[in-house]
């Protein structure tokens, strides 16, 4: 483990102020990931996963209540995201691959196990790993993220699903999907952020912060590498049930995804909790705060 050079602060922990948290590199299956860590080393782990097109930063508003709350919480950048490692073919992409970052991950913290929270592309992890490396998972929450068999049915069956996903097909396309993210200064993803949340979501001095993080080398690629790999490698489990104690909280307004998703993702798990949340868009974490934090430490604490 090693604290992250001073040259990196722009997107690093000093974006915090009102919590005591720490940049740090974790070596994990071959590839270096930015950590943002906070909490006694001693508490209960958790672990929170982001999507696109997020960093770390993305899960500020949960880090300082969770770490009161009493637990140590670590919070990375993906692999192809900010301040982490982005390797150069797609196929490092898969999500397999990105499961198995954070087992490694659970494992540089000595543990065997954590709470792990995934929202979007972050929530296709943590499904991941719940079918892939169950024992891992001690309890799970999922943000607007569909279970990965339910979501390749929908996309057969449902023409509104497959209508809403048509901007993931285009992603499969090199190059010009850099081109078009990076043009007017990255105001295509500025849209995806702004034009999908409440209005007043996302603040100015909030998406020049994300744009710091996209405009580090490679960033661009490696994020969209994420629907490359896995449209051409689509996740595959060993187990289709989750066993794990599931928390699915979705807001209704996702734009992405459809609520069907939630109700068939819930019946795929052994013992769940399923809270839809009406008016509110994909970025749960950002517009109901309070509400996701209160549903993640009820589950922690009690199971689903």
């Amino acid at each position: 483990m090693a604290t992250m050079p001073s040259t990196w602060t722009e997107t690093d922990a000093e974006l915090l102020s009102t919590v005591d948290a720490e940049s740090t590199v974790r070596e994990v299956n071959e590839v270096r990931l930015h950590v943002v860590v906070a909490g006694d080393e001693d508490d209960p782990l958790v672990v929170l996963l982001h999507g696109f097109p997020e960093f770390w930063y993305g899960w500020r508003h949960q880090l300082e209540p969770l770490v009161d709350a009493g637990y140590r919480v670590l919070v990375p950048d993906q692999r192809g995201y900010n301040l982490s490692e982005k390797p150069a073919a797609v196929r490092a992409y898969r999500i397999s691959e990105c499961s198995r970052d954070i087992v490694d991950l659970i494992a540089t913290e000595g543990r065997d196990s954590a709470r792990v929270v995934g929202h979007d592309w972050g929530g296709m992890v943590a499904w991941d790993l719940a079918l892939r490396r169950p024992s891992a998972v001690d309890r799970l929450a999922i943000v607007n993220a569909p279970h990965p068999t339910v979501y390749r049915q929908h996309l057969l069956a449902n023409p509104d699903q497959l209508r809403r996903s048509v901007y993931a097909a285009c992603f499969q396309l090199p190059l010009v999907p850099e081109f078009v993210c990076r043009r007017g200064d990255f105001r295509f993803l500025e849209r995806a952020l702004r034009e999908t949340a409440a209005p007043g979501t996302f603040t100015d001095v909030e998406l020049e912060r994300y744009r710091r993080a996209w405009r580090r080398d490679g960033a661009i690629s490696g994020m969209l590498d994420w629907y490359r790999a896995n449209g051409r490698n689509p996740p595959s489990p060993p187990l289709e049930q989750v066993e794990t104690p599931t928390l699915i909280v979705w807001g209704e307004d996702d734009t992405a995804l459809t609520t069907p998703l939630a109700v068939d993702s819930d019946q795929r798990c052994h013992r769940s909790r399923l809270e839809l949340l009406a008016e509110t868009s994909h970025w749960v974490q950002h517009e109901r705060p309070a509400r996701l934090t209160e549903l993640l430490l009820e589950t922690f604490e009690n199971g689903a």
